[in-house]
């Protein structure tokens, strides 16, 4: 018998189920744990930007009449303020479609409980050969 223990097929495929059953739970396990991940990283994230956002929100609008004022020195007041606010609402398009780049949901997809569904599947598709 080559030191291999026959055993027979109701015990295999009894085998077969608890083990597919107990990868099945440990893959939501993983999901879950993952996403919540992915959700306190979010959560995170948009706390901070939020403060940091207000935080230069004020700042920048002692720059933009600081730019104004310094502008007006120039030209007329009325298109100092026009050429500072076309140049702060370019930057402010740039800044805002970069922000929601990065909220797209490629970024915030569960890639490693993916990969592993992924390389299960094909290890059961092997087994059941």
């Amino acid at each position: 018998m080559n030191g291999r223990e026959e055993r027979p097929i109701t015990s295999l495929l009894s085998e077969l189920t608890h083990e597919t059953t107990t990868l099945f739970r440990k893959e939501v396990q993983l999901a879950k744990a993952e996403l919540s991940q992915k959700v306190s990283q979010a959560a995170s994230g948009a706390g901070m930007a939020v403060a940091g956002g207000l935080i230069l929100f004020v700042g920048i609008q002692v720059l933009v009449a600081t730019a104004v004022i310094a502008l007006a020195l120039v030209v007329d007041w009325w298109l100092a303020a026009l050429i500072v606010a076309l140049v702060v609402l370019a930057i402010g398009g740039v800044v805002l479609m970069k922000g929601v780049g990065n909220l797209k949901a490629d970024r915030l997809t569960p890639q490693r409980t993916i990969t592993s569904l992924r390389d299960n599947a094909h290890w059961a598709r092997g087994q059941m050969r």
